[in-house]
Protein backbone atom coordinates (compact mmCIF):
# COMPACT_ATOMS: atom_id res chain seq x y z
CA UNK A 1 0.00 0.00 0.00
CA UNK A 2 2.88 2.52 0.79
CA UNK A 3 4.61 1.61 -2.51
CA UNK A 4 1.35 2.43 -4.55
CA UNK A 5 0.93 5.63 -2.66
CA UNK A 6 4.55 6.70 -3.59
CA UNK A 7 3.49 5.78 -6.75
CA UNK A 8 0.90 7.89 -7.18
CA UNK A 9 1.90 10.92 -5.57
CA UNK A 10 4.73 10.63 -8.21
CA UNK A 11 2.86 9.93 -10.98
CA UNK A 12 1.04 13.32 -9.47
CA UNK A 13 4.04 15.07 -8.86
CA UNK A 14 5.53 14.64 -12.28
CA UNK A 15 1.68 15.73 -13.81
CA UNK A 16 1.90 19.33 -11.91
CA UNK A 17 5.87 20.18 -13.15
CA UNK A 18 4.38 19.01 -16.86
CA UNK A 19 1.95 21.21 -15.97
CA UNK A 20 3.82 24.30 -15.25
CA UNK A 21 6.39 23.77 -17.45
CA UNK A 22 4.25 23.82 -20.55
CA UNK A 23 2.46 26.66 -19.44
CA UNK A 24 5.42 28.88 -18.46
CA UNK A 25 8.29 27.70 -20.81
CA UNK A 26 6.90 28.19 -24.59
CA UNK A 27 6.15 31.95 -23.04
CA UNK A 28 9.59 32.51 -21.13
CA UNK A 29 11.27 30.75 -24.46
CA UNK A 30 9.24 33.30 -27.02
CA UNK A 31 10.50 36.24 -24.42
CA UNK A 32 13.95 35.45 -25.00
CA UNK A 33 14.23 34.77 -27.82
CA UNK A 34 13.14 38.34 -29.05
CA UNK A 35 15.88 39.55 -26.60
CA UNK A 36 18.42 37.49 -27.88
CA UNK A 37 17.12 38.53 -31.44
CA UNK A 38 17.30 42.20 -30.52
CA UNK A 39 20.96 42.03 -28.80
CA UNK A 40 22.34 39.88 -31.89
CA UNK A 41 20.88 41.39 -35.10
CA UNK A 42 24.05 44.05 -34.87
CA UNK A 43 26.02 40.84 -36.19
CA UNK A 44 24.11 40.92 -39.48
CA UNK A 45 24.03 44.77 -39.57
CA UNK A 46 27.75 44.57 -39.69
CA UNK A 47 27.48 43.19 -42.85
CA UNK A 48 25.99 46.47 -44.70
CA UNK A 49 26.10 49.11 -41.70
CA UNK A 50 29.98 49.13 -41.54
CA UNK A 51 30.29 50.45 -44.75
CA UNK A 52 27.28 52.56 -45.21
CA UNK A 53 28.83 54.01 -42.36
CA UNK A 54 32.16 54.19 -42.87
CA UNK A 55 32.95 52.59 -39.53
CA UNK A 56 35.92 50.08 -38.80
CA UNK A 57 36.21 46.93 -37.37
CA UNK A 58 37.28 48.49 -33.87
CA UNK A 59 34.36 50.51 -34.00
CA UNK A 60 32.04 47.61 -34.23
CA UNK A 61 34.09 45.43 -31.88
CA UNK A 62 33.91 48.28 -29.14
CA UNK A 63 30.18 49.45 -29.47
CA UNK A 64 29.11 45.41 -29.84
CA UNK A 65 30.93 45.66 -26.28
CA UNK A 66 29.89 48.42 -24.86
CA UNK A 67 26.14 47.01 -24.35
CA UNK A 68 27.37 45.09 -21.53
CA UNK A 69 29.10 47.85 -19.76
CA UNK A 70 25.73 49.23 -19.45
CA UNK A 71 24.50 45.70 -18.42
CA UNK A 72 27.19 45.51 -15.75
CA UNK A 73 26.15 48.54 -14.08
CA UNK A 74 22.25 48.10 -13.79
CA UNK A 75 21.81 44.45 -13.57
CA UNK A 76 21.88 43.46 -9.79
CA UNK A 77 19.95 46.55 -8.98
CA UNK A 78 17.24 45.20 -11.43
CA UNK A 79 17.16 41.73 -10.14
CA UNK A 80 16.73 42.88 -6.55
CA UNK A 81 14.17 45.26 -8.03
CA UNK A 82 12.37 41.93 -9.89
CA UNK A 83 12.36 40.31 -6.53
CA UNK A 84 10.63 43.04 -4.72
CA UNK A 85 7.80 44.19 -7.26
CA UNK A 86 7.57 40.84 -8.99
CA UNK A 87 8.70 39.36 -12.35
CA UNK A 88 5.54 40.30 -14.47
CA UNK A 89 5.98 44.29 -14.25
CA UNK A 90 9.39 44.49 -13.95
CA UNK A 91 10.21 42.01 -17.31
CA UNK A 92 7.22 43.75 -19.34
CA UNK A 93 9.12 47.14 -18.57
CA UNK A 94 12.17 45.36 -19.96
CA UNK A 95 10.96 43.95 -23.03
CA UNK A 96 9.62 47.37 -23.70
CA UNK A 97 12.32 49.71 -23.29
CA UNK A 98 14.87 47.58 -25.07
CA UNK A 99 12.36 47.08 -27.81
CA UNK A 100 12.07 51.17 -28.16
CA UNK A 101 16.11 51.72 -27.87
CA UNK A 102 16.64 48.72 -30.78
CA UNK A 103 14.34 50.28 -33.19
CA UNK A 104 16.60 53.90 -32.83
CA UNK A 105 19.55 51.95 -33.97
CA UNK A 106 17.95 52.64 -37.70
CA UNK A 107 18.99 56.59 -37.18
CA UNK A 108 22.54 55.88 -35.88
CA UNK A 109 25.20 57.73 -38.27
CA UNK A 110 27.98 58.13 -36.27
CA UNK A 111 30.17 56.00 -34.11
CA UNK A 112 29.32 57.94 -30.72
CA UNK A 113 25.74 57.40 -31.72
CA UNK A 114 26.73 53.62 -32.20
CA UNK A 115 28.32 53.74 -29.05
CA UNK A 116 25.56 55.56 -27.22
CA UNK A 117 22.97 53.28 -28.36
CA UNK A 118 24.45 50.17 -27.33
CA UNK A 119 24.90 51.47 -24.03
CA UNK A 120 21.39 52.26 -23.25
CA UNK A 121 20.67 48.87 -24.82
CA UNK A 122 22.51 47.18 -22.51
CA UNK A 123 20.93 49.39 -19.54
CA UNK A 124 17.31 48.77 -20.57
CA UNK A 125 17.64 45.14 -21.37
CA UNK A 126 20.00 44.68 -17.88
CA UNK A 127 18.46 42.01 -15.68
CA UNK A 128 16.31 39.81 -18.01
CA UNK A 129 18.16 36.87 -18.17
CA UNK A 130 18.92 36.77 -14.40
CA UNK A 131 15.57 37.74 -13.92
CA UNK A 132 14.19 34.74 -15.85
CA UNK A 133 16.34 32.18 -14.24
CA UNK A 134 15.39 33.26 -10.75
CA UNK A 135 11.54 33.09 -11.82
CA UNK A 136 12.50 29.74 -12.31
CA UNK A 137 13.67 29.21 -9.45
CA UNK A 138 10.00 29.89 -8.13
CA UNK A 139 8.24 27.29 -10.07
CA UNK A 140 11.08 24.51 -9.79
CA UNK A 141 13.05 22.65 -7.19
CA UNK A 142 16.63 22.40 -7.97
CA UNK A 143 16.95 18.22 -9.61
CA UNK A 144 13.80 19.49 -11.71
CA UNK A 145 15.58 22.99 -12.99
CA UNK A 146 18.48 21.72 -14.89
CA UNK A 147 16.02 20.72 -18.36
CA UNK A 148 13.87 24.04 -17.67
CA UNK A 149 17.09 25.82 -17.82
CA UNK A 150 18.34 24.55 -20.73
CA UNK A 151 14.35 24.51 -22.27
CA UNK A 152 14.70 28.22 -21.74
CA UNK A 153 18.23 28.95 -23.41
CA UNK A 154 17.29 26.74 -26.28
CA UNK A 155 15.43 30.39 -27.21
CA UNK A 156 19.55 31.25 -28.12
CA UNK A 157 20.02 29.13 -30.60
CA UNK A 158 16.01 29.24 -32.04
CA UNK A 159 16.96 33.03 -32.10
CA UNK A 160 20.02 32.25 -34.27
CA UNK A 161 18.10 29.33 -36.28
CA UNK A 162 15.56 32.56 -36.96
CA UNK A 163 16.79 35.41 -37.03
CA UNK A 164 19.97 34.58 -39.27
CA UNK A 165 17.72 33.59 -42.48
CA UNK A 166 15.06 36.38 -41.37
CA UNK A 167 17.99 39.53 -40.83
CA UNK A 168 19.52 38.16 -44.15
CA UNK A 169 16.10 38.26 -46.11
CA UNK A 170 14.92 41.90 -44.47
CA UNK A 171 18.54 43.37 -45.39
CA UNK A 172 18.10 41.70 -48.62
CA UNK A 173 14.14 42.62 -49.85
CA UNK A 174 14.33 45.58 -48.20
CA UNK A 175 17.44 47.27 -49.61
CA UNK A 176 16.68 50.80 -50.59
CA UNK A 177 12.96 50.88 -49.86
CA UNK A 178 11.85 54.08 -48.92
CA UNK A 179 15.48 55.57 -49.24
CA UNK A 180 16.12 53.14 -46.08
CA UNK A 181 19.09 50.69 -46.76
CA UNK A 182 18.44 47.15 -45.49
CA UNK A 183 20.03 47.08 -42.11
CA UNK A 184 18.20 49.81 -41.12
CA UNK A 185 14.27 48.18 -41.94
CA UNK A 186 16.04 45.37 -39.60
CA UNK A 187 16.62 46.84 -36.46
CA UNK A 188 13.02 48.70 -36.91
CA UNK A 189 10.86 45.70 -37.94
CA UNK A 190 12.67 42.48 -35.50
CA UNK A 191 12.50 45.27 -32.90
CA UNK A 192 8.31 45.24 -32.99
CA UNK A 193 7.57 41.87 -31.68
CA UNK A 194 9.70 42.28 -28.46
CA UNK A 195 7.55 45.70 -27.70
CA UNK A 196 4.47 43.68 -28.21
CA UNK A 197 5.36 41.16 -26.13
CA UNK A 198 5.79 43.53 -23.45
CA UNK A 199 2.34 43.85 -23.10
CA UNK A 200 1.39 40.47 -23.08
CA UNK A 201 3.97 39.41 -20.81
CA UNK A 202 1.34 42.20 -18.05
CA UNK A 203 -1.14 39.88 -18.88
CA UNK A 204 0.04 36.23 -19.09
CA UNK A 205 2.76 36.34 -16.51
CA UNK A 206 2.23 35.38 -12.65
CA UNK A 207 4.57 36.32 -10.07
CA UNK A 208 4.11 33.13 -7.97
CA UNK A 209 2.90 29.69 -7.57
CA UNK A 210 0.25 30.23 -5.42
CA UNK A 211 -1.66 33.36 -8.12
CA UNK A 212 -1.17 30.52 -10.71
CA UNK A 213 -4.97 29.66 -11.43
CA UNK A 214 -4.39 26.88 -13.51
CA UNK A 215 -2.90 24.60 -10.49
CA UNK A 216 -5.62 23.34 -7.80
CA UNK A 217 -4.71 24.25 -4.48
CA UNK A 218 -3.21 20.23 -3.52
CA UNK A 219 -0.89 21.41 -6.76
CA UNK A 220 0.57 24.42 -5.37
CA UNK A 221 0.69 22.68 -1.65
CA UNK A 222 2.69 20.14 -3.39
CA UNK A 223 5.02 22.51 -5.41
CA UNK A 224 5.49 24.96 -2.44
CA UNK A 225 6.54 22.14 0.01
CA UNK A 226 8.99 21.14 -2.69
CA UNK A 227 10.45 24.44 -3.30
CA UNK A 228 10.94 25.32 0.95
CA UNK A 229 13.06 21.86 1.18
CA UNK A 230 14.87 22.55 -1.89
CA UNK A 231 15.32 25.97 -0.21
CA UNK A 232 16.95 24.56 3.36
CA UNK A 233 19.91 23.36 1.49
CA UNK A 234 20.93 26.50 -0.19
CA UNK A 235 22.80 29.33 1.43
CA UNK A 236 21.45 32.69 2.36
CA UNK A 237 23.91 35.26 3.40
CA UNK A 238 22.87 37.47 6.27
CA UNK A 239 25.04 40.67 4.97
CA UNK A 240 26.55 42.40 1.88
CA UNK A 241 29.97 41.23 3.55
CA UNK A 242 29.14 37.97 3.70
CA UNK A 243 27.69 38.04 0.56
CA UNK A 244 31.08 39.46 -1.38
CA UNK A 245 33.21 37.13 0.83
CA UNK A 246 31.38 34.27 -0.50
CA UNK A 247 34.71 32.77 -2.58
CA UNK A 248 32.39 30.72 -4.56
CA UNK A 249 30.52 33.54 -6.08
CA UNK A 250 33.83 34.95 -7.96
CA UNK A 251 34.42 31.45 -8.74
CA UNK A 252 31.55 31.21 -10.57
CA UNK A 253 31.45 34.92 -11.96
CA UNK A 254 35.33 33.46 -13.78
CA UNK A 255 34.25 30.53 -14.67
CA UNK A 256 30.81 32.11 -16.82
CA UNK A 257 33.14 35.06 -17.88
CA UNK A 258 35.13 31.94 -19.49
CA UNK A 259 32.08 30.76 -21.60
CA UNK A 260 30.19 34.21 -22.50
CA UNK A 261 33.79 35.19 -23.87
CA UNK A 262 33.34 32.09 -26.03
CA UNK A 263 29.63 32.53 -26.15
CA UNK A 264 29.99 36.17 -27.66
CA UNK A 265 32.81 35.32 -30.28
CA UNK A 266 30.28 32.76 -31.68
CA UNK A 267 27.40 34.99 -31.53
CA UNK A 268 29.01 38.34 -33.04
CA UNK A 269 31.78 36.76 -35.61
CA UNK A 270 29.41 33.44 -37.12
CA UNK A 271 27.95 35.73 -39.90
CA UNK A 272 31.99 37.49 -40.10
CA UNK A 273 33.30 33.44 -40.05
CA UNK A 274 31.00 31.90 -42.59
CA UNK A 275 31.21 35.24 -45.27
CA UNK A 276 35.23 34.58 -44.67
CA UNK A 277 34.52 30.99 -45.94
CA UNK A 278 33.33 31.77 -49.20
CA UNK A 279 29.67 33.00 -49.01
CA UNK A 280 29.31 36.41 -49.56
CA UNK A 281 25.19 37.26 -50.24
CA UNK A 282 23.57 38.13 -46.79
CA UNK A 283 20.53 35.86 -47.27
CA UNK A 284 23.14 32.79 -47.77
CA UNK A 285 24.86 33.40 -44.68
CA UNK A 286 21.69 33.59 -43.05
CA UNK A 287 20.65 30.29 -44.15
CA UNK A 288 24.18 28.85 -43.07
CA UNK A 289 24.09 30.64 -39.72
CA UNK A 290 20.88 28.67 -38.82
CA UNK A 291 22.61 25.36 -38.85
CA UNK A 292 24.88 25.72 -36.13
CA UNK A 293 22.40 26.79 -33.76
CA UNK A 294 20.20 23.72 -34.76
CA UNK A 295 22.72 21.15 -33.96
CA UNK A 296 23.40 23.56 -30.43
CA UNK A 297 19.55 22.60 -29.35
CA UNK A 298 19.75 18.82 -30.20
CA UNK A 299 22.60 18.84 -27.90
CA UNK A 300 21.65 20.95 -25.34
CA UNK A 301 18.65 19.02 -24.65
CA UNK A 302 20.69 16.25 -24.42
CA UNK A 303 22.54 17.17 -21.97
CA UNK A 304 19.99 19.28 -19.96
CA UNK A 305 18.14 15.99 -19.69
CA UNK A 306 21.39 13.97 -18.50
CA UNK A 307 22.15 16.32 -15.89
CA UNK A 308 18.72 15.87 -14.09
CA UNK A 309 18.71 11.93 -14.58
CA UNK A 310 22.09 11.49 -13.30
CA UNK A 311 21.83 14.79 -10.69
CA UNK A 312 25.66 15.64 -12.10
CA UNK A 313 26.41 19.23 -13.02
CA UNK A 314 30.53 19.89 -13.13
CA UNK A 315 31.23 17.16 -15.45
CA UNK A 316 28.10 18.34 -17.71
CA UNK A 317 29.34 21.28 -17.83
CA UNK A 318 33.10 20.44 -18.32
CA UNK A 319 32.54 18.40 -21.59
CA UNK A 320 30.58 21.06 -23.35
CA UNK A 321 33.00 23.46 -22.76
CA UNK A 322 35.80 21.55 -24.09
CA UNK A 323 34.10 20.58 -26.97
CA UNK A 324 33.51 24.15 -27.90
CA UNK A 325 37.22 24.92 -27.37
CA UNK A 326 37.95 22.13 -30.19
CA UNK A 327 35.35 23.84 -32.19
CA UNK A 328 36.06 27.05 -31.97
CA UNK A 329 39.82 26.27 -33.09
CA UNK A 330 39.56 23.79 -35.77
CA UNK A 331 36.31 26.28 -37.28
CA UNK A 332 38.84 28.64 -37.69
CA UNK A 333 42.00 27.02 -38.89
CA UNK A 334 40.22 25.59 -41.56
CA UNK A 335 37.95 28.83 -42.42
CA UNK A 336 39.28 28.52 -46.16
CA UNK A 337 36.92 25.27 -46.36
CA UNK A 338 33.10 26.07 -46.48
CA UNK A 339 31.97 22.15 -45.50
CA UNK A 340 34.90 21.71 -42.42
CA UNK A 341 34.46 25.25 -41.08
CA UNK A 342 30.76 24.66 -40.92
CA UNK A 343 30.81 21.77 -39.42
CA UNK A 344 33.15 22.76 -36.47
CA UNK A 345 30.84 25.74 -36.08
CA UNK A 346 28.71 23.72 -35.56
CA UNK A 347 30.83 21.93 -32.90
CA UNK A 348 31.39 25.20 -31.35
CA UNK A 349 27.43 26.39 -31.15
CA UNK A 350 26.49 22.80 -29.70
CA UNK A 351 29.57 22.77 -26.88
CA UNK A 352 29.25 26.66 -25.83
CA UNK A 353 25.70 27.28 -25.59
CA UNK A 354 25.28 23.93 -23.82
CA UNK A 355 27.45 25.16 -21.36
CA UNK A 356 25.87 28.53 -21.16
CA UNK A 357 23.02 27.08 -20.17
CA UNK A 358 24.41 24.33 -17.87
CA UNK A 359 26.29 26.82 -15.89
CA UNK A 360 23.50 27.86 -14.32
CA UNK A 361 22.71 24.87 -12.53
CA UNK A 362 25.99 25.78 -10.18
CA UNK A 363 24.50 29.07 -8.55
CA UNK A 364 20.92 28.19 -8.82
CA UNK A 365 21.75 25.14 -6.49
CA UNK A 366 24.03 26.87 -4.25
CA UNK A 367 22.02 30.09 -3.24
CA UNK A 368 18.15 30.98 -1.97
CA UNK A 369 16.06 33.64 -1.22
CA UNK A 370 17.59 37.32 -1.74
CA UNK A 371 20.82 35.43 -1.72
CA UNK A 372 19.41 34.20 -5.09
CA UNK A 373 18.10 37.40 -6.40
CA UNK A 374 21.47 39.27 -5.81
CA UNK A 375 24.02 36.49 -6.32
CA UNK A 376 22.62 34.87 -9.73
CA UNK A 377 22.57 38.95 -11.22
CA UNK A 378 25.84 39.57 -9.56
CA UNK A 379 27.90 36.14 -11.67
CA UNK A 380 25.84 37.47 -14.91
CA UNK A 381 26.59 40.75 -14.62
CA UNK A 382 30.66 39.93 -13.60
CA UNK A 383 30.83 37.71 -16.28
CA UNK A 384 28.90 39.02 -19.26
CA UNK A 385 31.77 41.76 -18.93
CA UNK A 386 33.08 38.84 -21.37
CA UNK A 387 30.19 40.59 -23.37
CA UNK A 388 32.65 44.11 -23.55
CA UNK A 389 36.19 42.32 -23.98
CA UNK A 390 35.33 39.66 -26.36
CA UNK A 391 34.23 41.56 -29.54
CA UNK A 392 36.17 44.44 -28.54
CA UNK A 393 39.44 42.00 -28.84
CA UNK A 394 38.84 40.09 -31.70
CA UNK A 395 38.16 43.44 -33.62
CA UNK A 396 41.36 45.36 -32.33
CA UNK A 397 43.21 41.94 -33.46
CA UNK A 398 41.32 41.98 -36.73
CA UNK A 399 42.43 45.50 -37.76
CA UNK A 400 45.40 45.17 -36.81
CA UNK A 401 46.16 41.58 -38.88
CA UNK A 402 43.36 41.58 -41.45
CA UNK A 403 41.90 38.14 -40.08
CA UNK A 404 40.12 36.84 -36.62
CA UNK A 405 41.61 33.93 -36.51
CA UNK A 406 44.04 35.10 -33.34
CA UNK A 407 41.61 36.40 -31.31
CA UNK A 408 39.62 33.06 -31.65
CA UNK A 409 42.48 31.13 -30.64
CA UNK A 410 42.68 33.55 -27.66
CA UNK A 411 38.97 33.32 -26.70
CA UNK A 412 39.24 29.16 -27.52
CA UNK A 413 41.86 29.41 -24.72
CA UNK A 414 40.24 31.09 -22.01
CA UNK A 415 37.47 28.63 -22.50
CA UNK A 416 39.67 26.29 -21.59
CA UNK A 417 40.58 27.62 -18.52
CA UNK A 418 36.81 28.13 -17.55
CA UNK A 419 36.38 24.14 -17.69
CA UNK A 420 39.66 23.55 -15.49
CA UNK A 421 38.01 26.20 -13.13
CA UNK A 422 34.84 23.69 -12.35
CA UNK A 423 37.01 21.42 -11.03
CA UNK A 424 37.34 23.51 -7.94
CA UNK A 425 33.34 24.10 -7.11
CA UNK A 426 32.71 21.15 -4.56
CA UNK A 427 30.49 18.11 -6.20
CA UNK A 428 28.92 17.84 -3.13
CA UNK A 429 27.79 21.48 -3.16
CA UNK A 430 25.67 21.20 -6.70
CA UNK A 431 25.03 18.15 -7.44
CA UNK A 432 20.92 17.55 -6.63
Amino acid sequence: MTTLNLSATTVARDATYRKIAWRLMPFLMLCYLCAYLDRVNVGFAKLQMMDDLALSETVYGLGAGIFFIGYFFFEVPSNLILHRVGARRWIARIMITWGLISGLFAFVETAWQFYLLRFFLGVAEAGLAPGLLLYLTYWFPSHRRARMTVLWFVAIPLSGMIGGPLSGWIMEAFAGFHGWAGWQWMFVLEAIPTMLMGFVVLMVLKDRVEQAPWLDESEKRMVRADLDEDNQQKAHHGTVKAFVADRRLWLLALIYFCVVMGQYALTFWLPTLVRNSGIREPLHIGLLTSLPYLCAIVFMLMAGRSGDRHRERRWHLIVPMAIGVVGLTLATSLGHSVPASLFFLCVAAAGILSASSLFWMLPTNLLGGVSAAAGIAAVNCIANLAGFFSPWLIGSITTATGSPASGIYFIAAVLLLGALCVLRIRAADVNR
